[in-house]
């Protein structure tokens, strides 16, 4: 398949939110022409005036730089109808059990199939949103056949592609993936997607081609080995810290050149957040309970990963004179992001107010009404300096560019010398020292520099 002005490279994409709106325009800057379907008219006002409907690093850019190959409207059945293969990027909310639901992805494929129904060539229909195990092939492909009449792997197919991809670097790893992932309903639908991503990637990536149920498996797989890697670094921090002298980034430094290892996600600071990290791994979990397995690690990953806000919460505690308040610098899960979603900085605050303790927070991105809704009480700052001003010990648990060049003078305003606990180590300890008591998680000292 080659990309540019024609019908056989057409392209639909239902759901324009956080990864779909990216993967759309991803989609245009390589000459596919795309038609963006949303529920909300707001998403779809704005694409058509080539405004990026969700906060992303470089979305507005390609939004506005490729406008002509990009459409948007709330009907399916002509996106379906004008396009060759159609992306379905909903949400699927997971539930109490960890189980995903699929509410959002069978009521689009109900529209799909119906679109289906009235086409006469051959069809490719992608799922992208993530699913448990089973679901592509079971309910998903059974509301397709049922609402078109047609079967799967003869008059239409179908895949499951999940993205490997970061908020706030979506565009980057859309077009630069470690690996494309392909679940396929026969080789016709695999070749055609794989011809899509060979047009899309820049970086020439894998292309893992496989069935629908292993390619499902692997996407929570891929997920929870990493939670797992990020637990292990911050379970070596925890040790750090209790032994004078000791550094987690020397020891990790040092693991990461391990070619068994590698030194992505070593970092040993604080858990992991956002949409899709802990419940992926609560997921594999849970479809390992279902079908009689056991996923004792990936137990044990999420445990570690829930007690490392307990663990901030009794330094902070440690450091904090009676009375005293709590400025925390990071709400969002990751840098170049507005997400809170599961974000040690809001866990933090929540954490701290059942003890009682007066908190204010900046972020750089975080809408604060997001982070209000998971706490009464809280107090967001409109500036660095103002939270700073408010407190007497500061964390920084988000590492935003902003942060790393804080002047440290700033931590002594007012002449009070407050306490800095830097969770990601992006100070330097010496200079902030002039101004500040410095306290870094993963380092190994009696007492604060």
């Amino acid at each position: 398949m080659v990309a540019g002005n024609r019908a056989d490279s057409n392209m639909s994409v239902i759901g324009l939110g956080k990864l779909g709106a990216p993967f759309a325009a991803c989609l245009a800057s390589m000459g596919f022409r795309v038609i963006g379907v949303d529920v909300n008219p707001q998403v779809v006002e704005a694409v058509m005036a080539a405004k990026a409907p969700v906060f992303e690093p470089g979305l507005q850019e390609l939004m506005a730089r490729y406008r002509d190959n990009i459409t948007a409207t709330a009907a399916i059945t002509p996106a379906v109808h004008n396009s060759v293969i159609t992306f379905i990027v909903v949400a699927t909310p997971s539930d109490e059990r960890g189980a995903f639901s699929l509410g959002y992805v069978l009521s689009a494929c109900a529209s799909v199939g119906e679109a289906l129904s009235s086409l006469d060539r051959y069809h490719l229909v992608v799922i992208t949103s993530t699913v448990l195990p089973g679901s592509t092939g079971g309910p998903i492909k059974d509301v397709l056949e049922e609402r078109s009449g047609k079967t799967c792997g003869k008059d239409f197919g179908l895949c499951y592609n999940p993205e490997f991809i970061a908020l706030g670097s979506v565009i980057r790893n859309t077009l630069n993936p470690d690996f494309v992932l392909v679940g396929e309903s026969d080789a016709r639908a695999g070749e055609m997607l794989e011809g899509v991503y060979r047009e899309l990637c820049d970086n020439d990536p894998p292309i893992a081609r496989m069935n629908i149920i292993n390619a499902e498996i692997t996407k929570l797989a891929v997920n929870t080995y990493v939670t797992t890697k990020i637990s292990f670094a911050n379970m070596l921090a925890r040790i750090c810290e209790h032994m004078p002298g000791a550094d987690v980034d020397v020891v990790t430094g040092a693991l990461g050149k391990d070619a068994r290892i590698g030194p992505k996600y070593l970092k040993g600071a604080l858990g992991y957040g956002g949409p899709c990290f802990p419940r992926d791994n609560q997921a594999l979990s849970f479809i390992a309970r279902e079908v009689g397995a056991s996923a004792t690690l990936a137990d044990a990953t999420d445990m570690v990963n829930r007690a490392q806000v307990e663990n901030l919460a009794s330094v902070v505690m440690e450091h904090l004179p009676p009375g005293g308040k709590v400025g925390i610098l990071g709400l969002t899960y990751k840098p170049d992001t507005n997400v809170v979603e599961e974000s040690q900085g809001v866990l933090l605050a929540g954490r701290l107010e059942e003890e009682g303790i007066r908190c204010f927070a900046y972020d750089p991105a975080a809408r604060i009404e997001d982070v209000a809704k998971e706490f009464d009480g809280f107090s967001g700052i409109s500036s660095l300096e103002e939270c700073v001003r408010q407190a007497d010990v500061i964390i920084i648990t988000t590492p935003w560019d902003e942060f790393k060049t804080i002047d440290p003078a700033l931590f002594a305003q007012g002449g009070r010398r407050r306490v800095v606990i830097d969770c990601w180590r992006i100070l330097d300890p010496e200079e902030v020292g002039i101004h500040a008591a410095y306290h870094a998680l993963g380092i190994g000292y009696l007492d604060d520099i």
